[in-house]
């Protein structure tokens, strides 16, 4: 570990101030990144990276988030406690300081960390601006110390409140209402963080409790293998091509730490989280570079040097050697650079170097030893590399096709009259009876529809070649016009709204997963555009004395009936799309101002990669246990 414990020195000289704390009830989108659900679950990992990083510094082993009735949200470590002496520079109790000034910790080269994921400093002064209320109590130096502030205003001073033996620090508080949209917690995306930051931190204790309901929620993270087993977690529903995780490790005294787990399977998605001091770099950066970098080389190296590859054949490229790679990418860093305040690509280009001259002996050496292995994973990427060849051939046929004919569109899209994607809206129909009635119904202006005759290929058990050799697949890619895997290009797309609308059955939602898979695994980058959307059309329509409602949940159903009364009403049941006639169709589903959309979002790539496979992958039994543990809360089921 690269971090000094500076012998148990951390005390109220190390917190520096950089500046006060003006802005944030007014601009808080600009600290957190909005004032909806995501901004709200960022003030709870906020206090938690404080508490990460007195585990980094080698004080703090346990972690415990609660979550209290009421949406209080409570933090509790066993590291030193943060500092209670005066501050120098603004004569008030260290802990107030931290608490109350932007830009105010231990982490500027004050001493008090060496490594620190929180690099800005506006952590819990953010917390706390953003707050209705929030207390601190501090166990350090044989006392108990109590503070409360609210909406970022110091109410009660610090205060002795007993005496102790432990050290720690517990943050509980209450999201201001007045800031935030909602104030509920979601369980699953907590556990999701606090689960990676017990992978990147091995060794440490974190649980996460949910105290709100009678049936208390409870999960403990804790993971001795680090890494490692962050890469089992992620292939558990996976057919790997080798039995353990290639884990490797290099640590600098005073530079940096660097460790990368991989493993590859059978699949064809890759699959990269890199990280630098516990924030995940979701643009990737150097580290991520000299990683892919080291990868290529080797491979190539060793197929030529193993006469796995010919004399005459061209270097397998980067992309076909990563399929199926499922890998984690974890630095620790003294002075880390991040692009943006965002902090989500690394900077630091000495990382570039030096990762891709480690992994290129490290796994080097593990192929010397394990020649079998190596074997098996160089076979793959030629393999890919004759795939991704035929789907070039095929690509380019279909290019040289449509150059040949009058129009390059599909012949069953009937297109709209507008040429501005940003106005232009592509309805993909189940079936030619809806897709009939769709396009009678729709303004003409704006409203493209596509009809799809069938299921279209499961993506997630084919590669591109075959999954481009699909009629409906290509149908979609030409329509869209944006290209597809790494040829796409957003700033291309057609339309910018791509509304999928399917029937209200078992046989619609799977058409709808199975396009979904396909948009998530091929044209990702429209989904990360908020390009992709649902349609809901109706489930019910009511008549009544020459009346007609149309209901879209059941909940809605019930509200209705009780409203206008049970007697002498006519229910349907709308199975299919098709059931509706061109008017009903655009006043219930198409019309922009009474219809309801969903728009398709990614908060999270693991959580929907690990759905994805349990849904549409080869493996039977991890499906069996997702029907059996979310059974009961089935909404629609066809019998």
């Amino acid at each position: 570990m690269v971090v000094e414990q500076n012998g148990n020195h951390y005390d109220a000289d190390q917190i520096q101030v950089l500046e006060g704390l003006e802005a944030v009830r007014k601009r808080p989108g600009m600290y957190i990144g909005s004032t909806g659900s995501r901004g709200l679950h960022h003030l709870v990992f906020e206090v938690v990276d404080n508490s990460i990083d007195e585990a980094l510094a080698g004080f703090c082993e346990n972690i415990t988030v609660t979550i209290e009735p009421g949406q209080i949200i409570t933090v509790q470590d066993d590291g030193r406690g943060i500092p209670v002496a005066e501050q120098k520079t603004l004569k008030k109790p260290a802990v107030e300081v931290v608490l109350t000034v932007l830009h105010a910790g231990g982490k500027f080269g004050g001493e008090g960390y060496k490594v620190s994921g929180g690099l800005h400093g506006v952590g819990v002064s953010v917390v706390n601006a953003l707050s209705e209320w929030l207390e601190v109590r501090v166990m350090r130096d044989g006392n108990i110390y109590e503070i409360r502030f609210e909406r970022g205003k110091t109410v009660k001073p610090l205060h002795v409140v007993g005496k102790t033996k432990k050290t720690g620090t517990i943050v509980s508080f209450k999201a201001d209402s007045q800031i935030f949209e909602t104030l509920n917690y979601q369980f699953d995306i907590l556990a999701q963080r606090l689960r990676e930051l017990a992978f990147l931190n091995k060794g440490i204790n974190i649980t996460l409790e949910d105290r709100r309901t009678e049936e208390k929620q409870k999960e403990v993270y804790k993971y001795s293998g680090g890494i490692k087993s962050f890469v089992e977690y992620l292939n558990k529903n996976k057919d790997t091509l080798h039995k353990k995780v290639i884990y490797l490790e290099q640590k600098q005294e005073d530079v940096s730490d660097l460790e990368v787990a991989l493993q590859f399977h059978s699949g064809y998605n890759e699959l990269i989280f890199s990280f630098a001091n516990n924030i995940r770099t979701h643009e990737g950066g150097t580290h991520e570079v000299g990683f892919k970098m080291a990868l290529t080389r080797l491979f190539n190296d060793y197929a030529r040097k193993n006469n796995l590859l010919k004399d005459n054949e061209s270097n397998i490229s980067g992309e076909d050697i990563r399929e199926g790679l499922t890998a984690v990418i974890n630095v620790k860093l003294l002075e880390p650079q991040f692009e943006g305040q965002t902090k989500t690509k690394l900077g630091n280009t000495e990382m570039r170097g030096r990762v891709d001259s480690f992994l290129y002996e490290e796994l080097g050496t593990f192929f010397e030893e394990n020649p079998s292995i190596a074997k098996r994973l160089i076979e793959k990427s030629i393999n890919a590399a004759r795939a991704r060849e035929a789907a070039r051939k095929a690509r380019e046929l279909a290019r040289r096709k449509n150059a040949l004919e009058i129009s390059s569109l599909p012949g069953k899209l009937a297109d709209c009259s507008s040429r501005d994607p940003a106005m232009s809206e592509l309805y993909l129909v189940e079936g030619d009876s809806a897709g009939g009635s769709a396009k009678q119904g729709r303004d003409r202006r704006f409203q493209a529809i596509l009809p799809l005759r069938g299921k279209i290929i499961n993506v997630e058990k084919a590669r591109l070649d075959r999954i481009l050799a699909n009629e409906e697949i290509r149908t979609i890619i030409t329509a869209l016009g944006a290209g597809v895997a790494t040829d796409l290009d957003v700033s291309r797309a057609r339309y910018h709204k791509i509304i999928i609308m399917t029937d209200a059955d078992v046989d619609g939602a799977h058409i709808r997963t199975l396009l979904l898979t396909f948009f998530f695994r091929y044209m990702q980058p429209l989904i990360q555009a908020g390009y992709i959307y649902i349609a809901q059309p109706p489930l019910y329509k009511i008549s009544k004395r020459q009346k007609e409602y149309y209901v879209y949940t059941d909940d809605q159903l019930e509200r209705l009936l009780q409203e206008i009364g049970r007697e002498g009403t006519t229910l349907q049941r709308y199975k299919g799309l098709g059931e509706m006639n061109p008017e009903q169709l655009w006043s219930t589903t198409m019309d922009p101002e009474k219809r309801t959309l969903l728009q398709v979002t990614m908060e999270d790539a693991m959580s929907a990669d690990e759905m994805f496979t349990i849904l549409m992958g080869d493996k039977v039994e991890p499906r069996r246990d997702f029907i059996e543990k979310y059974a009961k809360q089935v909404r629609n089921l066809d019998i």
